[in-house]
């Protein structure tokens, strides 16, 4: 846990990082690494399609209409043209709303695409391309899942939200696509690490509109600090190790050995899409118990229990007493006894059954204490390799049914295909006629030929605004 800060600034992680970020070329980038990119970008506007109708979406948008500004940039979905850092704000807010976005989870989990309108901010105030732009949204998913293997135990452990490591990994996106030296990306970390810690209690206990925005607010952060380092701002280069750096603030062991091999081994690959709306770890179990309820024709009434043997952190964050009570989106989503009644009930878990008039339903309350959580630790041994968990639902007339799996739909060892993404995409798109859709879809095909960014992003709105 060094203190020493004297060292030249070549030195220090932040430089090396830099350095890989500013030498990487769009024609080094493996094609397969390029298609995964596109795909990863087509399910983020398909999450925008359908989180810029939220309520907490909304009151932010109302906000920053009143505030004003020059109108460099499109706004996914609504498709008018705001200020840069208001547009990617709102953007990561819409891909981040409904919890459908990517999911990797190692020491930490994180939601890459969080950072995604970071560098296509960056690239539409620039005038820049679509090959910055891919290699911005790259940059965002390699810097940001590797920031989630380096800390034993992870930085979420300490009581801290992954939002702190967004705010890294969008500086280094947008200062990429921005076409910022190794110098001035050292100091883009540094600005926006130096002020975007985010606490874990965003996440602890009832669960408010501030969950799905702590990210989004640090993907803002990440392109001012870009912007700002482009100018001459300058800032700590120990910020990740260091005298009160976040390794020596952030009090684990910090294993900086994961970003020895960028560029050799492309962390984009073992990143993971959800099929539910829904917190990363509710999803083996969802799986399990609605695969369980179809194959023997069981409904609410019919169940005595539903026992959940999961991870030890699943049954912490998940399955507190505030869980049981829900009472809005953003505590639903991350309740897995609800989330678990959702797939009984409609055997479905989509993004409509965390209306409020649905998480009022009397049938709620009349069947979510049958649903038992219990923390595994065997399980918990064997994770992040397996996301194990094992369900079993009784029934009220003495039945019994199992069923257990080590991960869900949409992790890399099960992917979505391009149809089950282009599904899920039309079922978000209110709004979007058919037509459009496809040329979104075409369009983020062909995304590095753009010779502007915008071109594309201006692609993205509703034909009909309601």
């Amino acid at each position: 846990m060094g203190h020493d800060t004297d060292r030249s600034h070549t030195e220090f992680l932040s430089y090396k990082i830099g350095a890989w970020v500013a030498e990487l070329r769009y024609e080094d980038v493996p094609r397969k690494v390029v298609r995964e990119v596109q795909r990863y970008l087509l399910d983020s506007v398909g999450c925008a399609f359908g989180g810029w109708r939220t309520p907490d979406w909304g009151m932010v948008r109302e906000m920053l209409r009143e505030e004003g500004g020059a109108k460099k940039c499109w706004l996914l979905g609504e498709g008018v043209k705001v200020a840069p850092l208001q547009a990617a704000f709102l953007n990561a807010l819409a891909i981040r709303a409904l919890d459908y976005n990517d999911i990797y989870w190692q020491q930490d989990p994180c939601h890459p695409s969080d950072c995604i309108p970071a560098p296509l901010a960056a690239a539409e105030a620039a005038g820049l391309g679509g090959k910055e732009l891919v290699l911005g949204i790259l940059v965002a998913y390699e810097i940001e899942m590797r920031l989630c293997e380096a800390s034993y135990p992870g930085i979420r452990e300490l009581g801290w939200h992954h939002a702190t490591l967004t705010a890294f990994a969008a500086a280094y996106a947008a200062g990429k696509t921005l076409g910022l030296s190794a110098e001035q990306l050292q100091h883009a970390a540094g600005i926006a690490g130096a002020a975007n810690c985010t606490l874990g209690a965003v996440t602890a206990g009832h669960l408010t509109m501030m969950k799905n925005t702590v990210s989004p607010m640090a993907t803002r952060a990440g392109l001012e600090a870009a912007f700002m380092a482009q100018r001459g701002f300058s800032a700590p280069a120990h910020i990740f190790e260091g005298k009160e750096s976040l390794q020596h603030v952030m009090n684990s062991e910090w294993k900086w050995k994961v970003f020895d091999d960028l560029g050799s081994s492309w962390r984009i690959l073992q990143c993971g899409m959800k099929f539910f709306p829904t917190e990363a770890l509710t999803h083996a179990p969802i799986s399990c118990t609605i695969s369980i309820c179809k194959d023997n024709q069981l409904q609410a009434d019919d169940i005595a229990e539903i026992r959940i043997r999961t991870l030890t952190k699943a049954a912490d964050i998940l399955s507190d007493p505030a869980k049981y009570r829900p009472t809005s989106r953003e505590s639903a989503d991350h309740s897995l006894p609800y989330c678990i009644l959702m797939g009984v009930l409609y055997g479905r878990v989509t993004p409509d059954l965390f209306d409020n008039e649905v998480i009022v339903d009397p049938r709620v309350r009349q069947h979510i204490d049958k649903i038992k959580v219990v923390a595994e630790p065997e399980f918990e041994a064997a994770f992040p390799k397996v996301q194990r968990c094992h369900v079993v639902v009784t029934t009220t007339d003495g039945r019994s049914f199992e069923k257990q799996i080590d991960y869900p739909k949409g992790d890399p060892r099960d992917p979505g295909t391009d149809e089950e993404i282009r599904a899920k995409f039309d079922a978000l798109a209110k709004g979007v006629s058919p037509k459009r859709g496809d040329k979104i879809w075409k369009s983020a095909r062909r995304l590095g030929s753009y010779k502007k960014a915008a071109g594309f992003s201006r692609l993205c709105a509703v034909d009909e605004k309601e």
